[in-house]
């Protein structure tokens, strides 16, 4: 996707992804592909972009999209967005406020966890109310506090919730499947 190459990349967002790689057992990049794009629907997937972090830090485009949609594996999460849910992303990752604009995230494969109080978090502890979603999308900016989900800081995963309540980077979590 263009704006990678046009230096939009969150370094410290695909820091994080990188470190948490390098100690996982290397997988070739047509696996990780397959790994990034499992995230989306199928028709999504098929025009979406793939990138990789290098062990530096940068971003590599494994994949060309022509659908405003990049998938990526983070850690262990699989995750597919769109170009404001990317922004958002990146604007969670520099400590800065994110844009008013609405996005939208796919993590299709689910995840392995997260505090549901603390977006900086990267591990569960007693009070950081660690909560696993199963396949679910996410929806970024403004509109999705308007939903009136749940704000509880130990959310059902079962049922749509609002992550990181009460934080700039406040959004909807909308679970389409239940946990693995």
């Amino acid at each position: 996707m263009r704006m990678f190459k046009t230096g939009f990349a969150a370094a410290s967002f695909f820091l994080i992804a990188m470190t948490v790689n390098a100690q996982q057992k290397p997988v070739t990049d047509s696996e990780y592909m397959a790994q990034a794009l499992s995230a989306a629907p199928k028709a999504v997937a098929k025009g979406a972009a793939v990138v990789r972090a290098n062990t530096d830090g940068t971003m590599r485009t494994l994949r060309e999209g022509n659908n405003g949609f990049t998938c990526m594996v983070m850690g262990t999460d699989r995750m597919c967005n769109d170009r404001n849910a990317m922004e958002f992303i990146h604007a969670m990752m520099k400590h800065v406020a994110p844009s008013n604009k609405v996005g939208i995230s796919y993590m299709l494969a689910g995840d392995k966890g997260a505090s549901n109080t603390d977006p900086y978090a990267t591990g569960k502890t007693a009070n950081n109310h660690w909560v696993v979603t199963g396949p679910h999308i996410m929806i970024f900016g403004p509109p999705s506090k308007e939903l009136g989900y749940s704000k509880a800081q130990d959310p059902d995963p079962n049922k749509p919730y609002m992550m990181w309540a009460g934080t700039p980077y406040e959004h909807a979590m909308i679970p389409v499947a239940p946990p693995k």
